[in-house]
């Protein structure tokens, strides 16, 4: 079918480059849209005007539907395009038992309300993907404010590291680093902060009289060696030259 599925998930793709870019831009879509999802049923295929169930013999579904007869707007598919989204056992063993009965029973089944039943069908495994991944990107959001919070807190402490932000959040530290998903890890991302607030300190008119051990402690960084050396690879520049540079 022209499509690595990953055992789990639900792929949701267009057809066709109208499609793409309506999936892209929010606007109407005169294609169909595609749900490929690994199930264990046997092989098969059956096909309406609107909709179409296709059962490869890898185990791969697909089920396509026309966009005009989805119940949720083309627009609001874009979370689950694009990326294999994972799906709840629950659903999944809901959809891999209805296509194993319709596959197993078209024979018998009315095609007009077979086509409706495989219509209502894409749309229950859509609107539920979505919610979930809409839910999954929110707590991914809230927990990723609480670790920045956290870090901004104790930003000022030597020992703040990747794992004690992790402890504090009751999470693993995979989990941590997995709030983060720009490449950019949780120690870098902190010494990045302590950089930018020794930043502001260091122009801060009313910080003139502070010297640069005491910014080094307020940033966190075990002593002002240690500071003026980072802080000079990364900015290219010693926090006193930085600081005459300002004024």
């Amino acid at each position: 079918m022209g499509q690595n599925v990953v055992s789990g998930h639900l792929v949701v793709r267009s057809s066709g480059t109208d499609a793409v870019l309506a999936a892209i831009n929010g606007t109407a879509a005169r294609e169909r849209v595609q749900l490929l999802m690994h199930c264990p049923v046997r092989a098969g295929d059956v096909a309406f005007a609107d909709c179409a169930l296709q059962a490869s013999h890898d185990g791969v579904v697909m089920l396509a539907v026309a966009a005009a007869r989805l119940s949720i707007a083309f627009g609001e598919l874009r979370p689950l395009m694009f990326q294999p989204v994972e799906v709840s056992p629950a659903l999944r063993e809901l959809f891999a038992n209805a296509v194993a009965q319709v596959l197993s029973a078209r024979e018998a089944l009315d095609p007009h309300g077979l086509s409706h039943y495989l219509i209502g069908l894409a749309n229950l495994v859509l609107r539920s993907a979505l919610r979930a991944e809409l839910d999954r990107v929110d707590t991914l959001a809230v927990r990723r404010r609480e670790a920045m919070d956290y870090i901004r807190e104790h930003l000022s402490e030597p020992s703040l590291g990747a794992d004690r932000v992790a402890d504090a959040l009751f999470i693993s530290r995979r989990r941590l680093y997995q709030l983060f998903d720009d490449g950019q890890g949780v120690s870098e991302r902190i010494r990045g902060m302590r950089l930018e607030r020794a930043k502001n300190l260091l122009t801060d008119p009313a910080k003139a009289s502070q010297g640069i051990a005491g910014i080094a402690k307020d940033c966190g960084f075990v002593n002002a060696t240690h500071f003026s050396r980072t802080f000079r690879k990364v900015v290219g520049q010693t926090p006193r030259q930085f600081r005459e540079t300002a004024r």
